[in-house]
């Protein structure tokens, strides 16, 4: 079953940071290694769906013209709300995945650590918007943990294996450690271009 929204209201409930995202360098170092993957330099419209407590937020907002982040539990919002407020650009909002998908198309969309909380068919309609709103050539970067968690619907490395059987998308990369496993694809046709073949180099 899909983990079930009063895991993650509880998790808020005593902590604003339940994850230590502020003080981790696991996760500073992962934030930081997600954002460096990105095959583009700039992008237009990203969206960012489970976006907890907006520190891999901040480091997208760099990088995009527009950003939506979203998160189904508001206390998330509350926390990440002050901090990407020096983004103008950036739309920090309350959504719930994937029933809540926004009706709009992006260049770029970011799932990191999310898609192991869905059941099988809530995960289906999680990647179905994801590649169905993402624009011809855009770029989806996925990241997930690898190790077993009681809370979660499945392991990282099975949304993983469900994202490559997906048509319509070429990987472009694959960073793979023992914590966790890092892709970016490129939705196809138009033929998926390497970053040096973005720049002209290639």
């Amino acid at each position: 079953m899909t983990t079930p929204l009063t895991y993650f209201e509880d998790l808020y409930a005593g902590s604003g940071d339940p994850w230590n995202f502020s003080t981790r360098w696991y996760d500073a170092r992962k934030h930081a290694l997600t954002v460096d993957a990105l095959p583009s330099r700039h992008y237009r419209s990203a969206f960012e769906p489970g976006c907890s407590t907006g520190r891999l937020s901040a480091l997208l907002a760099e990088r995009c013209e527009r950003l939506l982040s979203v998160d189904a539990v508001p206390a998330a919002v509350a926390t990440a709300a002050p901090l990407l407020a020096a983004f103008p650009h950036v739309t920090v909002r309350t959504a719930r995945m994937p029933a809540e998908w926004p009706d709009e198309t992006f260049d770029l969309v970011v799932l990191s650590e999310l898609g192991y909380y869905f059941d099988d068919r809530d995960l289906g309609t999680l990647l179905d918007h994801a590649i169905a709103t993402l624009e011809p050539g855009g770029d989806l970067v996925a990241v997930h943990w690898r190790h077993p968690v009681d809370e979660h619907a499945r392991s990282g490395d099975d949304v993983h294996e469900r994202l490559a059987a997906r048509p319509g998308l070429t990987r472009l990369a694959r960073h793979e450690e023992a914590d966790f496993l890092l892709e970016v694809y490129t939705r196809t046709p138009p033929e998926a271009l390497s970053v040096a073949q973005r720049e002209g180099l290639a």
